[in-house]
């Protein structure tokens, strides 16, 4: 992630990209209900939560492109886009963690990386500054995540397609991870060089 400013070009709450965002948020709790029907009793959907999952990685690349495109770049849309990305995380963390498809050493290391964002949002927040807005590289991080995450709960049966679906799964799980904490890192450095050049200024 990089502190930066992007120019907010429309006011409006019901443009195409930001209508994305907002299905890509309904579709969290749908998710995570087919995730986990199966430890509860229920049917194996692993195929309709994969189906979901795939389209919020569509509508996801979609709502950026198309906001740069049709100038439709708006201040819902900055907080709507990464808390779908934040949520759709979250959320197949917690499925896949429960289902013990995902080790728990994995999830935390993850959820560390959320909780060290969120006290940099805070910092910055204190400062009078805006939340920050992703770069490549946290989005990298991202669609690393989101093509691991499927492939490793397809990879929870049997056969060549799971074993195939695992090895492709941990290697962009691994990717993943690491990029997400790069991104973190370089976030806090930036926070930090900000933060104390607000307070020269101050003094």
């Amino acid at each position: 992630m990089e502190v930066q400013e992007t120019r907010v070009q429309t006011d409006r709450v019901l443009t195409i990209p930001n209508v994305l965002s907002m299905a890509r948020l309904v579709g969290v709790p749908v998710f995570l209900w087919l995730i986990l029907w199966p430890e509860f009793g229920g049917p194996n959907r692993d195929l309709w939560a994969l189906l979901i999952l795939a389209l919020s990685g569509v509508s996801d690349y979609l709502d950026g492109k198309l906001a740069r495109r049709w100038n439709q770049i708006s201040s819902l849309g900055r907080i709507l886009d990464p808390a779908a990305d934040r949520l759709y995380i979250l959320s197949t963390l917690v499925g896949l963690t429960w289902r013990e498809i995902l080790p728990l050493w994995l999830t935390a290391t993850l959820l560390a990386r959320e909780l060290l964002l969120l006290v940099m949002v805070w910092i910055l927040d204190r400062h009078g500054y805006a939340p920050p807005q992703v770069n490549f590289l946290g989005k990298a991080a991202t669609f690393n995540l989101m093509y691991a995450f499927p492939l490793l709960l397809l990879s929870d049966g049997s056969g060549w397609v799971s074993s195939l679906a695992a090895i492709f799964g941990w290697a962009f799980a691994g990717w993943g991870t690491a990029l997400y904490w790069w991104a973190g890192i370089l976030y806090v450095v930036q926070v930090r060089r900000l933060v104390r050049a607000d307070t020269e200024t101050t003094d």
